[in-house]
Parts: C-alpha cells; sequence; structure tokens
C-alpha cells in the first residue's frame, strides 16, 4: 500500500511582525493537524524558523502552538523528517528528545514508494555563493558555536535575527534561475538514480521534469502556503488555503 508523504520548505517563522507570525503560524498548525489524518509522514525542507539558535538550557519563546502541533504527529505514530536550512541550523536535542522529530544536518536520502529521493535545502548547490559556503563552515562549526552560546540568550538571539534577516534579503535579491545551480545538481542526481529531487532556498516554485525524473522545488511557505504531495502516482505542489 502506498504511503502519503507531504513537504513544506521556508516558512521563516519570526520573521514578521507578530501580527503577522500569529496568522502564520495558526495557518500552519491548521495545516499540522490535517497532516495527521492525510499523511503518513511529513518532511521539512528547511527554514521552518527565520532564526533558530538553541542554548543547552534555553529555547526561544513564541512557538508553543507548532511545538504542540509537531509532537502531535510523531506521538500519533507520523514520522517528520527536518532538514535543517541555512537559518535554522543551530540546534541541539530539543526536536528529537521532545518532539520526537529527525533531524538531518545534510541530506535525506529516501525511498517513498518505490522512487528515490534526494532531499535537501539546497543551499550547498547554488552556484557563485562561495562566500555564504565559507561562512557556513564557520557558523557550523563546534567551536563558534560553543563561543557563541557564552552569550547572554537575549543578546545572542537578538544577533541571529540580525544576521538572519540580512542573509534572507541577500538571498531574496539573488537573480536565480533555472541553472542556478540546482537544477545542473538535480540533473545529475537523476543521472545517477535518483527519480525526485526536492529542493528549497530559493523561495522560486519549481516542477522540471528531465528523462525518467522531476526537479521539484518548494518555493517558500513564508509567500504563498505551498505544500508537496506525493502518494504513489505523482508528486503534486498544492495550495494550502
Amino acid at each position: 500500500m502506498n504511503k502519503t508523504v507531504f513537504f513544506v520548505s521556508d516558512l521563516h517563522l519570526g520573521l514578521e511582525s507578530k501580527e503577522k507570525e500569529r496568522e502564520k503560524e495558526d495557518r500552519f498548525v491548521k495545516f499540522l493537524n490535517f497532516a495527521k489524518s492525510n499523511c503518513d509522514e511529513l518532511v521539512i525542507v528547511g527554514d521552518l524558523f527565520d532564526y533558530w539558535f538553541e542554548y543547552r538550557k534555553v529555547i526561544q519563546k513564541g512557538y508553543h502552538k507548532t511545538f504542540t502541533a509537531l509532537e502531535e504527529l510523531t506521538s500519533g505514530g507520523i514520522p517528520v523528517h527536518y532538514i535543517i536550512g541555512n537559518h535554522d541550523f543551530m540546534h541541539r536535542d530539543f526536536f528529537e528528545s521532545e518532539l520526537g522529530l529527525k533531524i538531518y544536518y545534510s541530506t535525506l536520502k529516501k525511498e517513498f514508494n518505490g522512487k528515490k529521493f534526494f532531499i535537501d535545502h539546497g543551499d550547498d548547490f547554488v552556484a557563485n555563493d562561495l562566500g555564504y559556503k565559507i561562512l557556513k563552515k564557520i557558523l557550523r562549526s563546534k567551536i563558534a558555536q560553543g563561543l557563541y552560546s557564552l552569550i547572554h540568550p537575549d543578546l545572542g538571539i537578538w544577533l541571529a535575527s540580525s544576521t538572519s534577516k540580512t542573509s534572507r534579503e541577500y538571498t531574496g535579491s539573488k537573480n536565480y534561475s533555472e541553472e542556478d545551480g540546482l537544477f545542473s545538481k538535480a540533473k545529475e542526481l537523476i543521472d545517477n538514480g535518483f527519480d525526485y529531487v526536492v529542493f528549497g532556498h530559493t523561495h522560486r516554485i519549481k516542477y522540471i521534469a528531465y528523462k525518467q525524473g522531476f526537479y521539484v522545488n518548494l518555493g517558500a511557505w513564508l509567500f504563498e502556503p505551498l505544500y508537496g504531495k506525493f502518494s504513489g502516482e505523482v508528486f503534486e505542489i498544492i495550495k494550502w488555503e
């Protein structure tokens, strides 16, 4: 029997005003509640948060409804795969130990309904972005994260928020095209046996057939609430009302 798998990407929770964030979170929680009875697995393809820095004993406030809805999914037996994006990369164990999610710091390679999926946020494969890739290695290093964790959480989260907004503006200003590096990478992966390559990051929706496979970019829930659905026949990108 085929499984139904949902995919979402680039919500950037915490980016906008309190009113807009409340509306966005409420919409997303309704989607998660819908997922409880309509899918078998959920994949979050990065940048669930606009910034996330998890201290050892402190987590950011304001997302309890999202946390509760995610925990209800996993406690109900629905696996939730969370690929860390370029904005929400500083995680410790909260999402795994408290909420039951499966965290991936790089690519998720998984077979769904007999089809081979390569799923990644995509930031590592964007062309002409060497500066960002160097910065990412620094920010992901244990030494840098350990030093940053010594900063008081109020200041640390403020700095993370400010840096994240700059990064998002930079990403939004880039002139991505079909040959942004992601499609080229997708073609390479399909040539090597993958049926579906799923990315986020660029905030541009793509659904391109190539040989026997497909390149999918989920766009950004931040700008238009969309989710991917794969139930064994075809991958769909669906607008969430």
